[in-house]
């Protein structure tokens, strides 16, 4: 059976200069970069992917050995997990990525409130 993956769009992704970042890159195995539907918002200094739709947002894969101890990890980075009060800003869920092999399924973080005044950020790619 193969690794779950992990699709990260944002400020973890390789090239962001945060601590997360540094963290997921020793915790994981950096399989690339890969691209969902969707759009993707500015949220002060991080953005929030809201997954369907026409546009495309930039990322990359990790493979997770270990993905009970990384994704309960992540759930409270991105203050997601049970303990933490709700409506959460986040959710995990699994959707369907393209990388340079075709379609595979990985779980991201979705932003999950109301992105009515939010910024779009076009070019669907954090880093650009």
């Amino acid at each position: 059976m193969s690794e779950p993956l992990l699709f990260v769009y944002g400020t973890l992704r390789p090239g962001c200069d945060d601590p997360m970042a540094h963290w997921l890159r020793n915790a994981a195995r950096h399989v690339g970069r890969a691209a969902a539907r969707g759009s993707l918002y500015r949220v002060g200094s991080y953005p929030g992917f809201v997954p369907g739709g026409p546009g495309e947002v930039t990322g990359d894969l990790f493979a997770l050995a270990d993905p009970e101890s990384v994704l309960a990890t992540l759930d409270d980075y991105e203050e997601c997990a049970a303990h933490f009060p709700q409506p959460h800003e986040y959710r995990r869920e699994r959707l369907i990525v393209q990388n340079e092999k075709g379609a595979v399924e990985a779980w991201a973080y979705v932003y999950d409130r109301d992105v009515a005044g939010l910024e779009r950020i076009g070019s669907g790619d954090f880093l650009a």
